[in-house]
């Protein structure tokens, strides 16, 4: 007699619960990955801007170009400060799915647990039975000795 859970089919929906979380988990990290990313070039391109502004103002230079670098160092501060909600908002993401993903994680240990349970009890239950025909059969030897 083969072991048959009758709830496999819960078991099975947890698991593919857990998978999808999993991936849900997973792209959100790399969501995350790329915000930092924009970031950190935003931060980057700043830094060249600054440097290419102190460059230029130690040289004789029309100060409409001055004020144009400044202007776009602003617009740049206004990117990463943006970049940076971005990058927070991502994280809020990361740690809602990784919930998510915790909660199924537990949600189908509970459930493989309960087959394993179940399991071990059908396996206890045949070892019963077929301890209780071995005794039936040395019964039946041991009467058909005395008798014989």
């Amino acid at each position: 007699m083969r072991f048959r859970y009758h709830l496999q089919k819960v078991v099975d929906l947890k698991g593919s619960e857990k998978s999808m979380a999993e991936w849900e988990y997973a792209a959100s990290l790399g969501k995350l990955r790329e915000e930092e990313e924009r970031l950190e070039s935003l931060r980057e391109e700043r830094r060249e801007l600054e440097r290419k502004l102190q460059d230029t103002s130690a040289r004789p230079t029309p100060l409409t170009e001055l004020q144009i670098l400044q202007r776009y160092i602003e617009v740049l501060d206004g990117r990463i400060t943006r970049q940076h909600e971005g990058v927070r908002s991502a994280e809020l993401v990361v740690r809602k799915r990784q919930g998510h993903l915790k909660d199924k994680m537990v949600d189908e240990k509970v459930w493989l647990n309960a087959r394993d349970r179940a399991l071990e009890r059908f396996r206890s239950d045949r070892l019963a039975k077929e301890q209780n025909e071995l005794d039936e059969i040395a019964i039946v030897r041991a009467a058909s000795a005395v008798r014989g």
